[in-house]
C-alpha cells in the first residue's frame, strides 16, 4: 500500500547530546522529504552542539567532540532547516516524545518559532510498538527483512523508518495511509505540549500532568494562584511549554468582544438553523 499524501511530509531523526528536551542539542539531524508525486528530497548535517558530547551519547552514536568541532551550530543551520520542513506534516521513530520537542527547542532558541497547528505527526515507534513491541533495528528486520546498517546514524535511521512505514501500510489495512490516520494512530493521547507537561482533557481543556496541580485545567490553576505561570516561565521546562502557557494567559486576559444585535440574531439562527 503506497503512502497517500496530500502535502509533503518530513521524516527526520536527531543524534543528540542527551535525552533532556530542555538541556540538550543535536549534533546530526537527517531529513527525508516525499512529496505527494512520490519525489523525495534528502540532507544530513553534522551539528555543533556549543557544548561537550558526553562519553555516553558518543558510544552511542559515534559522533565525538572532535568530529562537529568545525561543523555549524543550529543557529546557522536554523533558517535551512526550517525552511526545508515549512509546510510538511512531520514522521519519525519515537518523534512525538523526543525529536519533534527537541528540533523545536532547537529552532526556538535560534529565533525561529515552530508549531504544530497546519502540521500533523506521524510517530513509527508507537505504531510498532502497538503492533509488534520492538527496537527500530528489530522493527527493520521484521519489516523490511534487512539489518540496519549504520544504525544510531542519523540517515540510516531516516531512511529506515520511511521504509518501516511503507512496510506497516501494507502489513496493516486498519491502519490507514493517509497522515491523518496514521497520526491519530500514533498518538498516545492529546497534548497541548510536545513534551507532555500540558495534556488535553475529555472537554478539550488544558491541564497539568505534574506537579501539585496535576489534573486541574491550566485556567483554573491561573486564576487560582496567578504566580505559578511566572514561576513555570523562568524554571527549566520546554521553550514551547512556556510558549503554549503564554498562549493561554494571554487568551485568558484578552478583551471579550461584544456582539450587535445582528451578529447576535445571526448566531441565533446558525445554532437552531433558521433561515
Amino acid at each position: 500500500m503506497n503512502l497517500n499524501l496530500t502535502k509533503p511530509i518530513v521524516f527526520f531523526d536527531l543524534e543528540t547530546t542527551g535525552i533532556n528536551i530542555a538541556a540538550d542539542r543535536i549534533v546530526e539531524l537527517s531529513i527525508l522529504k516525499v512529496f505527494p508525486n512520490g519525489n523525495k528530497e534528502s540532507k544530513t548535517w553534522l551539528v555543533n552542539p556549543e557544548m561537550e558530547i558526553p562519553k555516553d551519547s558518543s558510544e552511542i552514536h559515534s559522533i565525538t567532540n572532535e568530529k562537529v568541532a568545525a561543523e555549524p551550530t543550529f543557529k546557522e543551520l536554523a533558517s535551512k532547516v526550517s525552511e526545508m520542513i515549512a509546510g510538511c506534516d512531520l514522521a519519525g521513530f519515537n518523534s512525538n516524545r523526543f525529536d519533534i520537542p527537541l528540533l523545536a527547542e532547537e529552532l526556538m532558541r535560534a529565533g525561529i518559532d515552530f508549531d504544530m497547528n497546519d502540521r500533523k505527526a506521524i510517530d513509527v515507534q508507537v505504531i510498532f510498538h502497538k503492533k509488534e513491541q520492538r527496537t527500530l533495528s528489530a522493527g527493520y528486520q521484521f519489516y523490511c527483512g534487512k539489518e540496519l546498517e549504520g544504525a544510531h546514524g542519523a540517515e540510516a535511521d531516516t531512511n529506515a523508518t520511511y521504509e518501516i512505514l511503507l512496510a506497516q501500510l501494507d502489513k496493516y489495512e486498519d491502519i490507514g495511509n493517509n497522515v491523518d490516520a496514521l497520526s491519530e494512530y500514533s498518538t498516545h493521547g492529546k497534548r497541548a505540549d510536545f513534551a507532555g507537561f500540558i495534556l488535553m482533557n475529555d472537554k478539550d481543556q488544558e491541564i497539568f500532568s505534574f506537579g501539585k496541580y496535576k489534573g486541574r485545567t491550566v485556567e483554573e490553576v491561573f486564576k487560582e494562584n496567578p504566580g505559578y505561570n511566572n514561576w513555570i516561565q523562568n524554571a527549566d521546562f520546554p521553550l514551547y511549554t512556556k510558549k503554549v502557557l503564554k498562549g493561554i494567559k494571554e487568551r485568558m486576559t484578552a478583551p471579550k468582544v461584544k456582539m450587535s444585535d445582528a451578529e447576535k440574531l445571526q448566531a441565533l439562527q446558525q445554532k437552531f438553523n433558521l433561515r
